[in-house]
């Protein structure tokens, strides 16, 4: 699967009840969103994207939230003057998903 195939999937709402990925799953999903994003204690991802000023890094902040509601999955976002640091993990597990590397690769789509 690509970062293609990932952004071209939907993020999917979870119920809880089902165990977060692990090992090689998590690694194979990290492949495809690129070595941009890093793997924190097999519980979350991050990326920090960089720009030229704090107008920018808004913008983009703003955008990850139009994506956030569209896909009723919503990353951690940490705003400060020309970078914008995302945090995803599935609250509801308290791990790692399929949809939070879905939400990754259309994040990095967004950039």
């Amino acid at each position: 699967m690509s970062q293609n195939q990932l952004s071209g999937k939907a993020c999917v709402p979870c119920q809880g009840g089902i165990p977060p990925l692990k090992g090689e799953q998590l690694e194979n999903l990290m492949k495809e969103i690129g070595h941009e994003w890093h793997l924190v204690n097999e519980h979350h991802i991050e990326r920090t994207f960089n720009f030229a000023d704090f107008a920018e890094a808004l913008n983009f902040t703003n955008r990850i939230g139009e994506l956030a509601e569209q896909e009723n999955h919503h990353p951690d976002i940490l705003l400060a003057y020309g970078k914008v640091k995302i945090t995803i993990y599935t609250h509801k597990i308290d791990g790692l998903t399929e949809s939070d590397f879905i939400l990754a690769a259309k994040t990095n789509m967004l950039a």
